[in-house]
């Protein structure tokens, strides 16, 4: 019996090893592994200021751009609309934004950067650009040009 346990273990492992080979070879797994590693890293140098990365993707856009409603800030920080709400939620209770009623549309919410929000942004985004320069830092700039443009091939084909 141990020794089909084990030939049933290594068989598995060997079909493992095979999974993992082929996703390795798949564009759309490595792909998919390099913003795994660059959420992950963002993801730990924004824990210092008790945000995460979709929480400091919208004070980002709301330092840049204050009034955005909800749906804006989905499709611009691309999150679905239900996990902007709780973004948006744990944000006001942090009192990084402050939301109100359209000035245009008194039905739809506006979200607003607070000052407080304004100056953990700053220093958050410091943070996260250290992240960035790291990984630009491996490229030189004809390749980082390079890669950019063939990620924008990616996009513009996958969005056809």
């Amino acid at each position: 019996m141990t020794t089909t346990a084990g030939a049933r273990a290594g068989s598995g492992a060997g079909k493992r090893g095979k999974a993992a080979e082929v996703a390795g070879n798949r564009l759309g797994h490595v792909i998919k592994r390099a913003e795994q590693a660059l959420i992950a890293r963002k993801t730990a140098a924004l824990r210092e200021f008790d945000l995460t990365v979709p929480q400091y993707a919208t004070l980002l856009l709301l330092a840049s751009a204050d009034g955005m409603s909800a749906a804006q800030l989905a499709r611009d920080s691309m999150v679905t609309p239900q996990t902007m709400s709780t973004v948006l939620a744990n944000l006001e209770a942090k009192g990084l934004i402050a939301r109100e009623h359209s000035q245009m549309h008194q039905k739809l919410l506006v979200n607003r950067v607070t000052e407080a929000g304004r100056s953990l942004v700053t220093d958050a985004d410091a943070a996260a650009l250290r992240v960035e320069n790291k990984l630009a830092a491996e490229f030189t700039a004809a390749e980082r040009k390079q890669l950019r443009e063939m990620l924008e091939r990616a996009i513009a084909v996958l969005s056809a």
